[in-house]
Parts: structure tokens; C-alpha cells; sequence
């Protein structure tokens, strides 16, 4: 058979922040069933980039002083540490804003419009008062429409998985400033998934049980069914999406409409597409040709939360564009850790990759714990410390590592590092190993990694139970044994081998140790059908991992410690003792207009002022502000009067009243007295509190 040819991702991850476990899960997971496919000789091209567009993006950047492009640009920067420290072998990682991927979404765009799927409509949209702007989707929060969580995303409900309109969530409140948004008229581009070509092509895509597992497909089914409105009416089949968001945005501007911008959700996963041609261009390859060769396999893996942007809207992009569709989407669950207990970073129960790292801990103790538990279903896995020390000590040390270490020393003192001849029992030994190789590979292919590791420690219990039987250790002991010492010895390191080609996707450092220990090439699934020999020459076996150790989880999972907040005094003193709300009524603070100032006559720190505070008459007030003041400064001001302070008489006259002002309390340190002003639109005598 020729070799296939296989296109994968990954989900993209936001460039808003670093890669957290569930990343690194997904990155796991497709690593190893792309390492599977490249030992049977198949061709692979594994590409990943950061989702970079979108008002996340735009806002955070702001906050942080930087542009959005020189902003992702920081994020990925922090990436290579994550791959490189698991192994997580990507050809190519790009991010949304290439130029390859503003080329194909506006190609993308032209072809869907062409076909007749892209239409235009007047729309009432939530618009931000306090920031003047429309709010996108996530910006948008409120009650979800159908099942009434609470906290909800304005595009869809992370509790029952329900697609929606920001306007049809309960209660909607700005995300960024809080206000209760406003309803706001904006022309906005639509593709039009309710064509009954889009429905019918998506019915039998998702339901054919080629291309999404049967539990997603049953989810998605639901999608297409009968539904209830939040206003109380029925519609059937697909909503048309909305793929347009207006300025201010940081993404890819619409071909001919100036001020509109695609939605993210349509240019992520042409990113995809993209990083491909990125690579491929890389090498000089012709990124149409490679696209449109029939053989070619297109797999995405990605988490359940964004089924419905991989299963629904995405290959109809790339159908009603005139593109291949996916051949797969894969979907995993959710990672929980220690019995389903929802990661926190303050409590200390989430399980940060990089303190993983740091704490030397084998990166492929997690790829092996994790693989063993991904079975190629939509289920969530969940991650236990006790588990975890457990199964990496029991599989990897004690069943797998262990075959190794207990013929190694014999064949390299007794037998100057060359194999023997296998004997009868051995070759039956060996053969039960090779004849699992198709049942493993084809676990793999599934992506039930938990599948193979099963069936890969069954064989090493099998080589071990051959081990304690033969006694290897006692053999050395014995005159005229050593023929069987070699045999037994020689069974042991063609079985270790293996057993390690089985392993190799998941342990790809180990396996690299292990074909230096073995002089042999780097190993594929097609060694197995063959042994290494009698002769063969073997090096110094050096330890290949060493045993989780309990006192490396409480590192891992220890909670932050508890800063020490030494007392801080505010402009240089403590707040003052506690008071009640009514202690602070009988304050009576007034906004007041600063009718005249002017200075005062034999003081250098007094500007007298004559102050309105809607009272029908003005008050006069002397104020310690003539070093930081002219008198032009602050009339036709306005300020804060304490107004029931009684009057007091001074050498220039009655103060009737006191002008609020901030001041250090260490003048030299911090000099300065600056007066109070209102903002704009504040009256005379209104009252403050």
C-alpha cells in the first residue's frame, strides 16, 4: 500500500495568555497519533498557529501598552518552551494574522459569496455606552436563553452547549464596563447556513459516521431538530451565522466594506489552512496541488466546547467554497484533576505544565498517564496525583523499564554485548508479542491510546511472568548454563524492543535512548515482523527513568504561598479608625461653583473663595491652596464643599465652610494640595454620598 498522505491540527489556542494543561492535553493526544501514522511510513504534515484576531486581543493589547500584533507576537514567544519540554513535535506554528491566512479568508469570503451563501442585513446589535463601542459576542454576558445558566457568553452556553444570538440572552451586562447595553442598528454580512444546500450537505456529513464520533453526531443532531425560541416561536434547522463584527477591531477587514471586519470564528480555522501554506511554502511546495490531491486526509483534533464551529460551520466554509472537507474531527473531553475537582490555581489544584517542568518531573510520565486514559471517545479523563504515582511506578518502571534492566548486565559482562540464539519457548514468547502489532496499531489509528497501553502492558506481563520464571539471576549462578543465561537474556532485550516500538508514540525520548542502547535504527511498526538475531551487538544499557516520587506531587500540586502584605499607609498615613454609614450622613458634601477667587491680603497661602452651592446666595471660604493655585486657575470651577461644617473666624474674615483637597502627609516627600473637581455635568447643591 502506498504510504497516506495526512493533513492534522490542533484546536488553536487564544493568544491572550499561556498554554494551560488542557493544551497540553489535546497536544498530547495528537502528537501521539501523528508519531503512530509516521512509524507505518505515512506522510504527515502537523501544524498549529495562535488565534490572534478578535476584541480580546484588541482590548488586552490596549491595557498593556503594546499593538495587538507586537502583543501575540510576546505570547508566542512562550510557546516552544511548552512543545519542546513534551515533546510535542509541530511541523509549522503560524497565528491568524499571516498574510497567508488574510488571503485565504478574503478568498474564502469571495468563493462563499459567489456561490450565493453570503447575504447582508440591517441588525439590532448590543452597543457599550461606556465605551463606546458594539460589543462582540464574549463581551456580552447574561443568562442563558434555554437552559438559564447563569454568566453565559453572549454566542453560546458553556453549560448546555446551546448556540444563540446576544440578543436573545436574559439580563444581558456589559463584560468590559458592566452598563446594561444599549440596542444599536449596524449592517452586518450573514452566511447563510439555513440554504437548505448548507442544511442538507450538514445533515448527512455529521450523521454518516464517517467524520465525527457517534456522540458528538448525536449532539449535533439536536441542532437540526425542532426548537423553541426564546420569544415563544418554533423554527427548524440551521440559523444563518453572522460573521461580520464593526470597528474598532483587530482582524481581517471585509473585501469592499470598509469599517466591517471578519468574526474571528470565520478566519481561526482558515488558520489551519493557513500555517499549511505557510510550511509548504517554507519547503517550495505548491500549497493548491498538495490541497487538492483526492488522497489527501484532513484531521483536526479540538475540545467538545467548540463542536459547533468544527462541525457545522467549518465544512461548509470549506464545501460552498469549492474546498475539501475534513476527514475527521476529533473530539476529546475535559481534564479534571484529583477526582474531578475543578482546577484553581489559589487552592492549588490545577496542574500548571510549567511548574510540571520545573520541577524535573519526566514530561513522559504525562504523556504516558494521559495517553492512557484517552480512549478516542467525547469523555472527560480525570487527573489523579495518587493515580498518576501509581501507574507511571507499576507500567512504566516496574513492568516495562524493568524487563530491560534485568538482562541487560547479563548480556553485556557475560556475553561482550551480543545477543544469542532464542530458543523454542522464547520464539513463542516473541511471537505472542509480534501478533499483537495490528491490534495496537489500529488502537492508535482510533486514538484509544488507553486501548494500546492496556494491550502493551498485558504484553509486558507476559515477558515479566517469562522472567521470574526463568530466573535469570540464578542461571548466572549455575555452571554449564550459560547457553541458557544468553537465551534467556537475548529473549528478554528482542522482547524490550518490542515492546518499545509499541511504546514509541507515547515515549518518543525514551524510545530515542532505547535505539542508541540497541544500535538499531529508529524503530517502526515494521520492526516488529522481524528480530535484531543471534550476533547482534547491544551498547551499555544506562537507566531510563526513574520512579514519581510522593513528594513530588506535593510540590506540584502545593498551593501559592500567602504573600506577606506589609501595612501599607496611603498618601503616607493609615485609614482613620472605622466609622458607620451614619457617621458618614452627617457630613453634608455639596458640589459648589467657584463664583471668584482671588488672594488673600497678608497670607501667602490663602485664596479666598466665593463659592455657589445652588443655595440662592454664595458663601465665602479661605483655602490653604495658593501654592499650587492662581486665582484665574480656579474660577468658573467646580468643587466639593463641606457645607454643614460650622463657620469659623479667622483674621481675614469667616470661613463658611471647607473645599475639599488631597495632600501627602510628607510635604517634603510628596508636595503638592490639589483640589477636588467633579466631572463634568455635575450641578451646584447637589448632594455627594
Amino acid at each position: 500500500m502506498s504510504p497516506r498522505k495526512i493533513f492534522a491540527t490542533t484546536a488553536l489556542p487564544y493568544a491572550n495568555g499561556n498554554f494551560h494543561i488542557g493544551h497540553i492535553m489535546e497536544y498530547i493526544q495528537a502528537d501521539t497519533w501523528v508519531r503512530a501514522q509516521r512509524m507505518q511510513g505515512n506522510q504527515v504534515n502537523f501544524v498549529g498557529a495562535d488565534d490572534a484576531h478578535g476584541a480580546p486581543i484588541m482590548i488586552a493589547a490596549e491595557k498593556a501598552g503594546k499593538t495587538p500584533q507586537q502583543f501575540v507576537a510576546d505570547i508566542a514567544a512562550g510557546r516552544k518552551q511548552y512543545l519542546d519540554g513534551f515533546h510535542i513535535a509541530f511541523d509549522n506554528w503560524s497565528n491568524t494574522d499571516s498574510p497567508e491566512n488574510h488571503e485565504l479568508s478574503k478568498q474564502i469570503y469571495l468563493d462563499l459569496k459567489a456561490a450565493g451563501f453570503i447575504e447582508t442585513r440591517v441588525i439590532e446589535q448590543f452597543f457599550d455606552p461606556a465605551k463606546n463601542m458594539f460589543l462582540p459576542d464574549r463581551f456580552i454576558k447574561g443568562e442563558c436563553p434555554k437552559c438559564h445558566a447563569k454568566d453565559q457568553y453572549g454566542d453560546n452556553c458553556e453549560s448546555c452547549g446551546a448556540v444563540y444570538a446576544p440578543t436573545d440572552l436574559i439580563n444581558p451586562f456589559s463584560a468590559l464596563s458592566g452598563a446594561k447595553p444599549e440596542m444599536r442598528t449596524s449592517e452586518h454580512f450573514f452566511f447563510k447556513l439555513s440554504d437548505p444546500r448548507a442544511v442538507e450537505f450538514l445533515a448527512e456529513w455529521t450523521q454518516n459516521g464517517k467524520h465525527v464520533q457517534p456522540e458528538v453526531a448525536a449532539k449535533v443532531k439536536e441542532w437540526f431538530g425542532v426548537r423553541t425560541n426564546p420569544d415563544g416561536t418554533t423554527s427548524e434547522g440551521l440559523d444563518d451565522w453572522d460573521i461580520s463584527r464593526d470597528a474598532p477591531y483587530f482582524g481581517i477587514e471585509i473585501p469592499d466594506a470598509p469599517g466591517k471586519y471578519f468574526y474571528v470564528w470565520l478566519d481561526a480555522p482558515v488558520g489551519y489552512l493557513a500555517s499549511l501554506k505557510n510550511l509548504l511554502n517554507q519547503r517550495g511546495e505548491d500549497f493548491d496541488a498538495y490541497m487538492a490531491d483526492p488522497a489527501l486526509e484532513q484531521y483536526h483534533f479540538i475540545g467538545k466546547d467548540i463542536v459547533t464551529f468544527h462541525t457545522l460551520f467549518w465544512p461548509a466554509m470549506l464545501k460552498f467554497s469549492g474546498r475539501k472537507t475534513p476527514t475527521k474531527i476529533c473530539v476529546h473531553g475535559f481534564l479534571t484533576v484529583n477526582n474531578g475537582e475543578k482546577m484553581s490555581k489559589s487552592r492549588g489544584t490545577g496542574l500548571d505544565p510549567l511548574k510540571y517542568l520545573a520541577l524535573k518531573m519526566n514530561p513522559e510520565w504525562l504523556r504516558y498517564y494521559l495517553g492512557a486514559k484517552l480512549n478516542g471517545k467525547n469523555e472527560d479523563i480525570d487527573f489523579s496525583a495518587e493515580d498518576f504515582m501509581l501507574r507511571v511506578n507499576s507500567d512504566l518502571i516496574g513492568k516495562y523499564v524493568n524487563i530491560a534492566s534485568r538482562a541487560a548486565g547479563f548480556i553485556a559482562k557475560r556475553f561482550d554485548g551480543k545477543l544469542g540464539a532464542v530458543s523454542e519457548d522464547g520464539q513463542a514468547l516473541l511471537a505472542q508479542l509480534r501478533a499483537a502489532k495490528d491490534g495496537i496499531v489500529a488502537a492508535y489509528e482510533n486514538r484509544d491510546s488507553a486501548r494500546a497501553a492496556r494491550d502493551i502492558m498485558a504484553l509486558c506481563d507476559k515477558v515479566n511472568s517469562y522472567v521470574d520464571a526463568n530466573k535469570p539471576w540464578e542461571l548466572a549462578k549455575k555452571e554449564g548454563m550459560d547457553a541458557r543465561l544468553q537465551d534467556v537474556c537475548s529473549t528478554c532485550i528482542e522482547a524490550f524492543r518490542l515492546l518499545t516500538i509499541y511504546l514509541k508514540p507515547l515515549l518518543p525520548a525514551v524510545a530515542v535512548q532505547v535505539e542508541a542502547f540497541l544500535n538499531v535504527a529508529p524503530l517502526q511498526f515494521a520492526d516488529a515482523d522481524t528480530l535484531l538475531g543471534a550476533g547482534h551487538g547491544i551498547g551499555k544499557y544506562e537507566h531510563l527513568m526513574q520512579r514519581v516520587v510522593i513528594e513530588q506531587l506535593d510540590a506540584l500540586f502545593e498551593p501559592p504561598a500567602t504573600p506577606v502584605v506589609e501595612a501599607v499607609k496611603p498618601g503616607g498615613e493609615e485609614i482613620a479608625p472605622t466609622i458607620t454609614i451614619d457617621d458618614f450622613a452627617k457630613i453634608d458634601l455639596r458640589i459648589a461653583k467657584i463664583v471668584e477667587c482671588k488672594p488673600v491680603e497678608g497670607s501667602t497661602k490663602l485664596l479666598q473663595l466665593t463659592l455657589d452651592a445652588g443655595e440662592g446666595k454664595t458663601r465665602n471660604v479661605f483655602s490653604g491652596i495658593a501654592s499650587m493655585y492662581q486665582p484665574e486657575d480656579l474660577q468658573g470651577k467646580l468643587t466639593v464643599l463641606v457645607a454643614n461644617l460650622a463657620p469659623r473666624k479667622m483674621k481675614f474674615g469667616i470661613s463658611e465652610g471647607m473645599v475639599l483637597a488631597a495632600s501627602h502627609a510628607d510635604e517634603k516627600a510628596v508636595p503638592g494640595i490639589y483640589v477636588l473637581e467633579p466631572f463634568p455635568g455635575a450641578q451646584p447643591g447637589m448632594r455627594i454620598g
